[in-house]
């Protein structure tokens, strides 16, 4: 099995990164210097040079308007917006094939096309207080009431919630057959009944905030059910192994930057008449980092190969999570190393190390903890055996 990019992949990788490198990469420390803001017509410019070069409908179907590209391709592509800080890569929306699967036509038209292109922004509301990586735990109810449903619920670390325009809300059904199954629903965000409850401050600096809402009693017309009653989860779960490859991919990218910067430094820094590059304890932090960057990223393309190969979805869930816990716990190590060659210069804040040993710690948590991306891997390899969660 061949474990090399492929010209489509590259190709993309290349495209991305020139993009990354003149036009987000410059901003980083405007950004962290000012609550993660840039100017808005600069923001806006990075918006339509990522929506002009394709990134927001790499997974949309080409009927749609997009370009179905092969997962490795879209992996290879993401893993270059990983180099950028400050969430300065969230620069755009992305249609993904979980929503053309979950949703109708009139809904893709009205909610899903327009995230790719620029018009809608949208943001998850999922996570709850006393739920986080288990979502079956969540509270939140969705209760039939005439030609629509009533929604209650607090949900917590709404990524990008500040500048979403509708929600994707997840709740438990009540009553009917379906009773207790879990609903996704698009909501309006200026619905009434949603309230900001407060926007917590984070580690990390980013434009994209996080704010808790509650919703109650919101009312939303039958139409914007998503699938069925009782298929919520299946759709999350399509979401989360998506968004776990992806982190994994842009972990990859997070640490080739670090490694790229910490050996510049290594080679000029000077001490006692020579570069700490040539000081044997610098050069094994230096190799671990490559070892292990290889390592995630060899992991994270062959669990993209697989998506492209049409593996068993199982067996894609258990790939995903073994490439985001690899290279989120990687990237983090990656990070922390990079601090400590900078020295003190790692822990002022216009350093990409600083900045990074704060960002990608994050990484280990959401989408689901590294414990339990564990328990799934040890789940899968007890079911299925190390060839039936891996290959062999």
């Amino acid at each position: 099995m061949s474990f090399a990019l492929t010209e489509s992949a590259r190709a993309w990788a290349v495209r991305i990164r020139d993009f990354v490198d003149r036009d987000l990469i410059p901003w980083e420390v405007e950004a962290e210097m000012n609550e993660g803001k840039i100017p808005p017509d600069i923001a806006r410019q990075h918006e339509e040079k990522a929506i002009g070069l394709g990134l927001s409908r790499m997974d949309v179907p080409k009927h749609q308007g997009g370009l179905a590209s092969p997962i490795l391709d879209q992996v290879a592509a993401v893993e270059q917006i990983g180099r950028v800080t400050n969430a300065l890569g969230w620069c755009y929306g992305e249609g993904q094939q979980w929503m053309y699967e979950a949703c109708n036509a009139e809904q893709v038209e009205r909610y899903i096309n327009p995230i790719w292109r620029g018009e809608r922004h949208a943001a998850y509301a999922i996570t709850e207080e006393g739920a986080g990586s288990n979502v079956d735990d969540i509270e939140a109810t969705a209760k039939r009431s005439g030609n629509g449903y009533v929604l209650n619920g607090e949900k917590w670390h709404v990524t990008s919630g500040n500048k979403a325009d509708f929600f994707i809300f997840q709740g438990k059904v009540v009553g009917g057959e379906n009773d207790g199954g879990h609903a996704l629903f698009f909501v309006e965000a200026d619905l009434p009944g949603i309230e900001l409850v407060r926007t917590p401050l984070y580690t990390h600096t980013y434009d994209h905030h996080h704010p808790i809402y509650r919703f109650e009693d919101v009312v939303v017309p039958a139409d914007n059910l998503i699938g069925e009653e009782g298929d919520g989860m299946a759709f999350t779960h399509g979401w989360f192994r998506r968004e776990r490859l992806m982190i994994a991919a842009r972990c990859c990218g997070a640490a080739a930057r670090l490694l790229e910067e910490t050996t510049a430094f290594a080679q000029s820094r000077i001490i006692g008449g020579q570069p700490i590059a040539e000081f044997q304890l610098i050069q094994a932090m230096l190799a671990d980092c490559l070892m292990e960057l290889h390592a995630a990223r060899l992991i994270t393309y062959e669990a993209a190969e697989a998506h492209d190969r049409g593996e068993d979805v199982k067996s894609l869930h258990a790939r995903c999570s073994l490439a985001k816990l690899y290279a989120s716990e990687m990237a983090w190590k990656v990070a922390d190393r990079a601090v400590q060659i900078f020295g003190g210069r790692g822990y002022m804040r216009e350093n990409v190390a600083e900045r990074f040993l704060r960002e990608l710690r994050v990484d280990r948590i959401w989408e689901g903890t590294s414990e339990i991306q564990r328990l799934i891997i040890a789940r899968s390899l007890l079911k299925r055996g190390v060839a039936g969660t891996i290959g062999g």
